[in-house]
């Protein structure tokens, strides 16, 4: 891969982080790169007729909370390269097998009344969380840094800590609540009773009052292409079908940025990590993957739970403790 020019970076992968990234540098005025080795751009956002001819689907991530809550994404135009975020009547539907579902709407008052005797203790939970959610957004989204608002993160922090199966077992008594806060939490994909997993529960619980849980209109495809676009518009140069085998390769650059996974990272710049960063890259332990199936639907899902319908996603796993046990053994 000869390239004449050198550049102030060059960007490998075009991820929704790489290509912040390469935003970024952009608008502050510097020459950037992307390299993708796929014929898409996108990594984990991308979509493609995965079925059959007309009906598409997302390869990857679907749903994407903390996307429309992104302080980042809102300072850029993505609405204007055509992004459009679209909202179910509900952000989520957790059916149990007695035929109903507990409801995760975008009121707080109105999915505690579904929760039974876990009403008060629901709304206690969450309620300040989400009027704090525009300040801990920026603290938990952001770099490790002394937060600025120590008092409104400690409030977060002391639950967040906590495993998720302990939080959910203190502060419900039945289990729609806990069963709601397990599925919330099984987004970590680790063993429920793990320190911190309270954290995954409480953030997509947040996100679902806060902002909702949209998912772009045409598919994830369309927020890399509005990003991609964007890119273009500023400046920005951006190549698909560009495998980097080695770092060597690349054009002259006054940084490169990657946008990998641990064993890409290796493979393409091992040689020029140092020894120890290298063996801690090379000690990785990726997690459990997810088995994903596809469908060309030609009605609507023909759910027990009448809710399911109106929820943009539904969780399948049934109670706390069932769910606990599929985390633990996966």
């Amino acid at each position: 891969m000869s390239r004449p020019r050198s550049y102030d970076a060059v960007v490998i992968g075009s991820g929704p982080n790489g290509l912040a990234a390469a935003i970024t540098l952009l608008r502050a005025g510097r020459s950037v790169l992307v390299l993708e080795a796929n014929e898409t751009f996108g990594g984990g956002a991308r979509s493609a007729e995965l079925t059959l001819p007309g009906f598409v689907h997302d390869v990857c991530s679907a749903v994407h909370p903390l996307a429309a809550g992104s302080p980042f994404f809102r300072t850029l135009p993505l609405e204007r390269h055509g992004l459009e975020w679209v909202h179910p009547p509900a952000p989520l539907a957790h059916p149990l097998d007695d035929g109903t579902a507990v409801v995760l709407e975008r009121s707080i008052e109105t999915t505690s009344e579904t929760l039974g005797a876990d009403k008060a203790a629901y709304r206690k939970l969450m309620s300040p969380l989400v009027r704090d959610w525009p300040t801990l957004e920026t603290a938990l989204l952001a770099p490790p840094r002394l937060p600025r608002h120590p008092l409104i993160l400690a409030r977060f922090g002391w639950r967040a800590l906590r495993s998720a199966k302990g939080l959910a077992g203190s502060l419900f008594k039945g289990e729609r609540a806990r069963a709601l806060f397990a599925g919330l939490a099984a987004h970590s994909m680790l063993p429920l009773e793990n320190s911190a997993t309270a954290a995954f529960g409480l953030v997509l619980g947040i996100t679902g009052h806060a902002v909702g849980w949209p998912a772009p209109r045409g598919g994830s495809q369309k927020i890399t292409d509005a990003l991609v676009s964007y890119f273009k518009s500023l400046g920005g140069e951006v190549v698909a079908r560009a495998r980097v085998e080695s770092v060597d390769e690349l054009p002259p650059a006054r940084v490169v940025l990657c946008d990998l996974t641990p064993r890409g990272l290796l493979r393409v710049a091992g040689h020029r990590l140092p020894a120890s960063y290298r063996r801690r890259l090379e000690r990785y332990r990726y997690g459990p993957g997810a088995f994903k199936l596809d469908w060309a639907l030609d009605g609507p899902v023909p759910w027990r739970a009448k809710e399911c319908l109106r929820a943009g996603t539904v969780h399948l796993g049934g109670t706390l403790d069932e769910i606990a046990a599929s985390e633990r053994a996966a």
